[in-house]
């Protein structure tokens, strides 16, 4: 269905509802849709935006998943933009078209049919997906951590595998309550760390069975030389020590051959038992961005983009956030896919975008590196303070990095609620906090929009266990 209208106001449409492309629709929306200067449509395959970077947290169960979901249906409506749901399959540069899918419920039952969007502007931002590098068994026995979805699916099965072991009669499988993590990115560590105290908290709710120091193991397992590559070595070495410290055995140099349903077999040939397996090494941009009438791509199907932040071959199609290769003259490179850069490039195109309007000439981008922070969880924060901030690099650690850390996620906030609903909902975080327990706060996940019967397995089940593929799961 062609949805183009006369005369009508300039068309944008940003497809991919992640940091940056949701941020943009956001200021758009409330600046040019508002005033009638423009119309500006989001299209996105979820019915809500969680921030990618918290998805460990999900995952763990250490965080409130319904305190920071963000439906785009509502938001949208309040903040004078559209949102309209399903994928993009492709694009007519003559005809100025976005293409979409129909899109389906967990039945396969069509809910809209497929649809073309006319544009004046284009900007994608669909985000990133794991790279797998054509590893063995990744498909079939692991589970990744690129949705909201994916990350209650881990957490359901974590709290499964506690309470099959409390419930069996039998000894533990050498396998059983062991949780590989393959990747020693941000992502990684963060979940590793979190899952050592979240793991204890569930089993510490009536579990008597279970031994945590006895039973439970979190294993990092990372190809490289050491954890946390994108960062100095300095705090590589200290996160590593910390993370020995509590308890997580640590894998460096360590290439995974294939993955198993019951472990990881490393290139040595030793196996490393596991029940759950995540894999979070690597990212590449979709596939499908290299079909898409033409326009340039990298070996990891990034939209190779200007300085302005232009396709190299349309000038009314931007791409931003981690599906672009967007040069990064300083470094004879690509800016890196971090959340930071997601949110400078949406700030920086919503400015050139009403230039654009105006009919001035565009902006380059330049990438300010603002370093790099990873929560440990509850333990500690790491990271290194760069470029503007500090001159040269200002290591930092603990009590002083966790504020800085949460300022990251709180400017998101910003970009999406404004002051006023940022500053009232940090108010009741602390005030639930101050009423609740630790353990409360660990099995808070597990109970978000459902009862805690369901994450037990009233639903169904999500686990490799319990189904052929993890590609077949209904998510």
């Amino acid at each position: 269905m062609n949805q183009s209208t006369t005369s009508t106001p300039h068309r944008i449409v940003i497809v991919g509802g992640g940091a940056g492309g949701f941020e943009l629709a956001t200021r758009l929306g409330d600046t040019l849709g508002r005033r009638g200067k423009a119309e500006i449509t989001l299209i996105e395959r979820k019915h809500s935006h969680v921030w990618k970077p918290k998805l460990h947290e999900i995952a763990a169960g250490s965080m409130d998943f319904g305190d920071h979901e963000v439906g785009y249906l509502a938001h949208a409506h309040r903040h004078g933009f559209r949102f309209r749901i399903g994928e993009m399959t492709g694009i007519d540069r003559i005809t100025r078209e976005v293409h979409v899918a129909p899109f389906t419920d967990r039945k396969g039952g069509e809910l809209t049919p497929a649809r073309s969007f006319p544009y004046d502007t284009l900007v994608i931002a669909v985000g990133s997906q794991s790279n797998d590098f054509g590893t063995p068994g990744v498909r079939e026995h692991a589970l990744k951590l690129e949705t909201a979805a994916d990350a209650r699916r881990f957490h359901t099965c974590m709290v499964h595998a506690c309470v099959r072991a409390q419930a069996q009669q039998t000894q533990l499988r050498p396998e059983q309550l062991k949780v590989a993590i393959i990747g020693a990115g941000a992502t990684g560590v963060e979940l590793s760390a979190e899952l050592h105290h979240t793991m204890r908290q569930v089993v510490a709710y009536g579990l008597d069975r279970v031994d945590a120091k006895r039973d439970i193991k979190v294993v990092l397992i990372e190809a490289g030389p050491r954890v946390l590559p994108a960062l100095p070595e300095r705090l590589s070495r200290s996160t590593e020590r910390l993370l020995r410290k509590l308890g997580v055995e640590v894998h460096t140099g360590a290439k995974v051959a294939e993955v198993l349903a019951d472990g990881v077999r490393l290139a040595d040939g030793s196996v490393l038992p596991a029940e759950l397996t995540v894999w979070a090494a690597g990212v590449k941009a979709a596939e499908f961005l290299t079909r898409l009438d033409g326009l340039e791509t990298n070996r990891l199907n990034q939209l190779l983009v200007r300085q302005t932040l232009q396709t190299t071959l349309d000038a009314d199609i931007f791409a931003i956030g981690d599906c672009a290769a967007c040069p990064w003259p300083e470094k004879n490179g690509f800016v890196p896919p971090r959340a930071q850069v997601a949110h400078q490039q949406a700030s920086h195109l919503f400015k050139q975008i009403r230039r654009r309007l105006d009919g001035k000439p565009l902006q380059d981008y330049h990438y300010r590196d603002l370093g790099s922070l990873v929560s440990l969880g509850k333990f500690s924060t790491v990271g290194n303070m760069m470029g503007g901030l500090v001159r040269g690099d200002l290591f930092i650690a603990g009590w002083y990095a966790k504020p800085m850390y949460t300022s990251l996620y709180k400017m998101h906030e910003l970009a999406l609620h404004g002051w006023a609903k940022v500053i009232l909902d940090h108010l009741r975080a602390h005030a639930d906090a101050a009423h609740g327990t630790a353990g409360e706060a660990a099995l808070r996940g597990i109970r978000t929009r459902r009862s805690i019967h369901l994450a037990l397995g009233a639903e169904t089940p999500f686990c490799p266990r319990s189904f052929p593929s993890v590609a077949e799961l209904p998510y």
